[in-house]
């Protein structure tokens, strides 16, 4: 008799995909207003829609919600932000499920605002994973899991600052800041262990800067070290590079120091081009055994009329010359977006990519 074929091992794959801020001005919800029709109500999804197939051949979708969301709350701009819950309510139907509330704003309307925050994400589905935003201190202990494909995924998420603006007086912490070490070496180093894979994301850098600072790649090592598996950086509002570290155990880890704007109603070029990163998973279902892919980067360009009219993503495969000369851009900075003025930034941000 033939000899019985050696079993395969069963590999199981997820694909994870990450983005940007999403920044939530004025002209962007009044717009979603304009096109719901109705009192009180607004419809995001036009913003979201041409980017909507990427996210469908996707396992996860990851982004950073840069600004508070609720139904209660009056709507608000720059600089302290305000944004109706039909904003996440769109982009969980573009695809979205996991949210990261970490960032300088979430301060931005006090007490109030963090209790309306939380009330919003309690009412979102069943399938919404939030993290970096907790109840209070006793809610630390708990990290945020979601399991995909037999994949368990921990999140986790911290910011360098609030903006000046600090909690109310008489109010638990609700966020971790890059300068308590500790908290954060406790949270990764239990992530990693109760997780195939931990995603850890830092809201830290200078703004409207290509290059991160000594202290974005310090503390990238430190996570690393610590047992994070993916690093996503957001803040800067533009793009940074992707780089690959070396933890103290021999992991290799990759990092993404920023991935720019995702949504923004902003008036600088670097600002409008940003990037949807598309990282495989798979995990031997036998050993156990995780491997990361590479990240691949999805470019995306926020296209918008003349006074910011018709704002809407649109992926840089189909972002064309013609679609440029209609960019509203070159009336606020006096310059063309143009695919050859992207190209030529891509180039500088990842110079062996372009190679």
């Amino acid at each position: 008799p033939e000899p019985e074929p050696e079993p395969q091992p069963v590999v199981e794959t997820i694909r994870f995909s990450a983005a940007g801020d999403n920044l939530i001005h004025s002209p962007i919800y009044n717009q979603a207003a304009r096109r719901a029709g109705e009192d009180g109500k607004y419809s995001f999804d036009y913003c979201y829609e041409h980017i909507a197939p990427f996210y469908a051949e996707q396992d996860v979708n990851w982004i950073n919600q840069e600004t508070l969301c609720s139904d209660t709350l009056a709507p608000s701009t720059y600089p302290s932000f305000s944004t109706p819950g039909d904003c996440a309510r769109a982009l969980y139907r573009a695809g979205v499920r996991v949210f990261n509330l970490s960032n300088n704003h979430i301060y931005d309307k006090g007490a109030s605002g963090i209790a309306a925050t939380l009330q919003f994400w309690e009412s979102m589905p069943e399938d919404v994973v939030t993290t970096g935003l907790w109840r209070g201190e006793e809610d630390y202990d708990r990290i945020p899991l979601q399991t995909v494909n037999g994949v368990t995924i921990a999140y986790l998420s911290y910011t360098e600052h609030t903006n000046g603006i600090l909690l109310p007086q008489g109010q638990e912490e609700k966020i971790t800041y890059t300068d308590q070490p500790e908290r954060m070496q406790q949270q990764v180093k239990e992530a990693a262990q109760i997780a195939d894979v931990a995603v850890v994301s830092v809201h830290w850098g200078q703004e409207n800067s290509t290059t991160p600072t000594p202290a974005q790649r310090e503390l990238a090592q430190q996570l690393a070290d610590w047992g994070a598996d993916i690093i996503i950086g957001t803040h800067p509002h533009v793009l940074q590079p992707v780089e690959q570290l070396t933890a103290a155990d021999g992991r290799q880890v990759w990092v993404l120091y920023s991935l720019g704007n995702f949504v923004s109603a902003q008036a600088d070029r670097p600002n409008l081009v940003g990037a949807m990163a598309e990282i495989a998973v798979e995990k031997d279902a036998a050993s156990g055994e995780i491997s990361i892919s590479a990240p691949q980067l999805a470019f995306t360009v926020t296209m918008y009329g003349p006074g910011y009219s018709d704002l809407h993503l649109v992926q840089l495969s189909d972002y064309t010359d013609q679609l440029a000369a209609q960019h509203g851009v070159a009336g606020y900075c006096g310059q063309p977006l143009t695919p050859a003025y992207i190209e030529e930034l891509l180039g500088s941000i990842f110079p062996q990519q372009s190679e």
